[in-house]
């Protein structure tokens, strides 16, 4: 049985099990947590935890040191407060789902706008779900700087893109644009400059251009990922899209002489 004795974390600590079950002893109370739990340890608490079931433990986290916590509440809330958590397990938590995403796409070193929109989503859920903190609501803003965002990613979607640039066109904070772009769009930064991405790919498909040079011509990591975001909003894959519009022009290239034959006849 793999243990862990007694010990505590200078930062933050939000994670869960994917699979295995631990006994966790944490502020004199022990507790079996399964996957689907989220666990939440603040900074200093003291906790101690062995798995019992005999299986492999798959366990995934997040560290967020206290400097990066207080950085991310003062854009949230605007005061520089560090939250604490309420307690330490929450059973079958609905923000595991979107801890496990962040947590792959973190780890798989994706773009840096769609990390930083997750993990932005993710803590001000978190902090309103189940820290003593609360979010006043947004101020009053201006579809001028929301619409000279719009512009900016329209111009500068093949480059690699974080949340500080893009918000600094528009002069607010990173969460503050964040918040009111996706209000005033109906959709996320990220997801608007996705959009603008795949809609370049196809005319470069049509053109000829081959998938890999495409991926890199339209600001995606690598042919992988272009293919699999692709085939998300598409429904089909770079390469079929090619067969699909080729074969069409095809078509109408050989309809198209026929009605010259016909019509000189």
């Amino acid at each position: 049985m793999q243990k862990f004795p007694a010990h505590f974390h200078d930062y933050y600590v939000i994670g869960f099990i994917e699979e295995g079950q631990r006994l966790l002893i944490c502020q004199g109370e022990e507790t079996i947590i399964n996957p689907g739990d989220l666990l939440l340890f603040n900074p200093f608490e003291i906790h101690s935890c062995a798995q019992i079931d005999g299986k492999t433990l798959d366990y995934r986290c997040l560290n967020i040191k206290n400097e990066i916590m207080e950085k991310v509440i003062l854009e949230i809330n605007g005061r520089a407060d560090l939250p604490t958590f309420t307690q330490n397990v929450f059973f079958q938590s609905e923000l595991v789902a979107s801890l496990k995403v962040l947590h792959e796409k973190i780890s798989n070193r994706e773009d840096p706008l769609e990390k930083e929109e997750l993990f932005y989503y993710f803590l001000e859920e978190l902090i309103l779900t189940y820290s003593d903190l609360s979010i006043p609501p947004l101020p009053p803003s201006t579809s001028d700087q929301i619409e000279a965002s719009c512009i900016f990613l329209r111009e500068n979607y093949s480059k690699k893109l974080s949340l500080d640039i893009v918000s600094d066109i528009s002069g607010w904070s990173k969460y503050h644009f964040l918040r009111t772009f996706t209000k005033g769009m109906g959709i996320s930064p990220n997801s608007y400059l996705m959009t603008i991405r795949i809609h370049q790919a196809k005319e470069f498909l049509e053109q000829g251009d081959k998938p890999i040079d495409v991926a890199l011509a339209t600001g995606f990591t690598d042919q992988s990922h272009f293919t699999k975001f692709f085939k998300s909003l598409i429904g089909l894959t770079p390469k079929q899209y090619m067969r699909i519009v080729n074969g069409t022009k095809d078509q109408n290239e050989e309809m198209s002489d026929v009605n010259g034959k016909f019509t000189s006849f």
